[in-house]
């Protein structure tokens, strides 16, 4: 069954690697990258629709939401694959500490904006998250912005773990109207990861060794697309967290991904700050 899909982050990685396998069934992609030549290069040569964003800033992500709104009535899959690791603490002129913004804020407020159209078609939503939630984190839902201690390392995880937060609490609020949500980690994938960050991980995805640790762009996209193409509650399990294409184990999975009052918490807090752009969409 061919598919109206929405691809964050599909200019490179994982999200190029699963959108020329996913153009081969002839599904139609819309394509999100913040680079407009990267973007268009992915797009033109699969026949796909492209939009460009940048997710430092929230004005872009709304408007991002109004041109696929415009450009679809109905949505079968928002895949938030969009995403980083980055450097220095940076505050983005929203108010938002940048790694938890790009990664976290701007994803649940396309989801919020693309509700509609998700219910209007399969209601499949895909958080891209990573082993970093559990690896780096130290969260702390009353220091979303990790001002107390900072590190690029933590900002990400915790980042990543909030992917997790964010579907088990799609599920939880919005199951009941067709939203299937998941999250996964892909795996440790051979991309340009980490390139501009302060990380020291960015040095291990330089190494020669990096084809023997780390698996290909193409893999990491087959992930991907395994959810995506999937069948909620056969093919996988909504709200669950999966390392790569099966469920996580305790031993792969952060403790706090089951506290439920951290989940209502977190979108709590994830409302109130892209409230201004929830209310301009009404």
């Amino acid at each position: 069954m061919t598919r109206t899909i929405v691809l964050t982050g599909a200019s490179d990685g994982i999200g190029a690697a699963a959108a020329r396998q996913l153009a081969r069934v002839g599904h139609r992609l819309l394509l999100v990258g913040r680079s407009p030549e990267k973007t268009a290069a992915v797009a033109d040569a699969l026949g796909a629709e492209r939009f460009i964003a940048d997710y430092s800033s929230l004005d872009e992500v709304a408007r991002l939401a109004d041109e696929l709104r415009g450009a679809a009535d109905r949505i079968d899959v928002l895949a938030n694959n969009a995403g980083g690791l980055l450097g220095r603490r940076t505050v983005t002129a929203d108010g938002n500490e940048l790694t938890f913004q790009v990664n976290h804020l701007a994803p649940f407020l396309l989801t919020q904006l693309l509700l509609p159209q998700l219910q209007a078609g399969s209601g499949i939503v895909v958080n891209t998250s990573s082993s970093a939630a559990r690896l780096l984190a130290r969260f702390d839902v009353d220091d979303l912005d990790t001002e107390r201690s900072y590190s690029s390392n933590r900002a990400y995880g915790n980042a990543k773990l909030a992917n997790v937060l964010h579907a088990r609490g799609l599920l939880a609020r919005y199951g009941d109207a067709g939203i299937r949500p998941v999250a996964f980690d892909p795996g440790n994938v051979r991309t340009g990861f980490a390139t501009g960050s302060t990380s020291i991980l960015r040095l291990v995805y330089r190494t020669p060794l990096a084809r023997l640790l780390l698996i290909s762009p193409e893999q990491g996209g087959e992930h991907l697309r395994h959810f995506v193409e999937g069948t909620p509650g056969t093919t996988w399990q909504p709200g669950t967290f999966y390392a790569e294409t099966t469920p996580a184990t305790p031993s792969q999975t952060n403790p706090l991904v089951h506290a439920d009052v951290l989940v209502d918490r977190l979108w709590e807090r994830s409302e109130a700050r892209v409230a201004p752009w929830l209310r301009g969409a009404r």
